[in-house]
């Protein structure tokens, strides 16, 4: 009797826990998203989510890892800024940062710590695409929705929002081939080691010029998107490796610049980030040789990801892998006062914004926030 007794308790509880794992998962379904301009699919067998609608205001979280770059520190004062607009945090009970380092099982304690919390949604802008198995199917099976942006998981049990990173290492490769008609030694900075960003753009790159027919010597330093560690792997492979008739950078292109002058490099076709800085150069030396083709994405897709998040826990349809547009300008047709902006810091990333999402900020809305963990 007890022992039949004891296996109708256990039977129940895991039909209990069955029960309320099946509840909050999310429903696969048919588009368009609730926001078709917004929300657009990646491809066109990307999947439709339709989470069990929760009533507000939310918990949210940004699990942040690597910090120690301006279009990090950006993106979390873009978070921030986000957060505080009116609209949205009339949705919010609680929005909590932080970030954790390169550290990834750090991360992956922070995301778990939000899922033990209770909160409701988690956006992560994450160290490794591969290494958050265990903790995306904790967060799946307590009901959280959690959205990954930028650096994006490797899974299809999250919702990833992101520009086609290795796209844009396709662009600056096209540019370069198109500039230099013999091939020739390029100089490729990289961003973080083990990222989703730096792998994509790098295996961008490498494929068109592979495919190109020129023969191409490319030097690899890694900058970290990050313009003092940039500048200085640029001057230190300048004078191990150079002259160079090409320059590729994944960021802290500002500082890569720099270094091109402070060496006395003749200026090379570039193609790189979207940094006010870089985009001044650019501008100010095209008739010396430096031509550039700058494009990417503003830390404005933080606020993309939130506002996923939000639309999710909301009961709307959203897909699974949300795209989202590249910001482009190219020689000769960077304009001041719209595509770089010479009254404002070096380090303020252009292009900022995701009008068809309603997305947009001045730099003194984002500037007017911290970086510091909330």
């Amino acid at each position: 009797m007890i022992k039949s007794l004891v296996g109708g308790i256990v039977a129940a509880t895991a039909f209990v826990m069955l029960s309320s794992s099946a509840i909050a998962e999310p429903e696969v379904v048919k588009g368009p998203a609730a926001e078709p301009d917004c929300f657009a699919p990646w491809a066109a067998d990307t999947q439709f989510f339709k989470f069990p609608k929760k009533d507000g205001p939310y918990r949210i979280a940004l699990a942040n890892g690597y910090i120690a770059n301006t279009w990090r520190i950006q993106m979390i004062q873009t978070a921030k800024a986000y957060a505080a607009q009116k609209d949205v945090a009339a949705k919010l009970k609680e929005f909590k940062v932080v970030s954790t380092g390169e550290d990834v099982p750090a991360q992956i304690s922070a995301i778990n710590n939000f899922i033990d919390s209770g909160f409701d949604a988690i956006v992560v802008n994450a160290q490794n695409p591969t290494a958050f198995g265990p903790v995306i199917k904790r967060a799946k099976e307590a009901g959280v929705v959690l959205v990954a942006f930028d650096n994006i998981l490797d899974t299809k049990d999250a919702i990833n929002v992101n520009v086609d990173q290795k796209g844009l290492g396709e662009l600056w490769a096209k540019w370069l081939i198109s500039h230099i008609p013999d091939g020739g030694k390029i100089l490729e900075v990289r961003g973080v080691a083990g990222t989703s960003v730096d792998t994509d753009r790098h295996n961008g790159i490498h494929e068109v010029l592979d495919a190109s027919g020129k023969k191409w010597d490319v030097t690899e330093v890694a900058g970290k998107w990050d313009d003092p560690t940039a500048q200085k792997v640029t001057a230190d492979a300048i004078a191990t490796n150079g002259p160079f008739v090409g320059i590729t950078g994944q960021g802290g292109d500002t500082g890569i610049v720099q270094a091109m002058i402070d060496a006395k490099h003749a200026f090379v076709p570039f193609g790189g980030e979207t940094e006010n800085g870089f985009r001044k150069f650019c501008a100010a030396h095209a008739a010396d040789g430096l031509k550039c083709s700058s494009a990417g994405t503003g830390p404005a897709q933080v606020a993309v990801a939130i506002k996923t998040a939000i639309s999710a826990l909301e009961g709307n349809v959203v897909p699974q892998s949300v795209k989202l547009p590249l910001a482009i300008v190219e020689d000769p047709n960077f304009k001041e006062g719209q595509d770089y902006f010479p009254d404002q810091s070096d380090n303020f990333f252009v292009g900022n914004s995701f009008p068809t999402c309603g997305i947009n900020f001045t730099a003194q809305e984002i500037m007017g926030q911290t970086k510091e963990n909330k």
